[in-house]
């Protein structure tokens, strides 16, 4: 129930919710060197050579602060 005594209607709120899914981050292989794109909830592991130390890349993304 909501505040007005209403039923919670969970179809009207999914459209404003998290990121989608399926945007993937890149990672570097510490072993090989392999760019491995990793989506959520999959196995942090080289798909390359099997590694399991990966480092996040750095970004071009310049900030307030760095841009003086």
């Amino acid at each position: 129930m909501d505040a007005n005594g209403g039923a919670y209607n969970a179809a009207a709120y999914q459209g404003n919710s998290a990121p989608s899914a399926s945007a993937s981050m890149t990672y570097l292989c510490a072993e090989c060197g392999y760019h491995n794109n990793i989506k959520p909830r999959e196995p942090i592991r080289c798909f390359e050579c099997g590694y399991r130390i990966l480092l996040k890349v750095r970004t071009k993304r310049m900030t307030q602060f760095e841009a003086r």
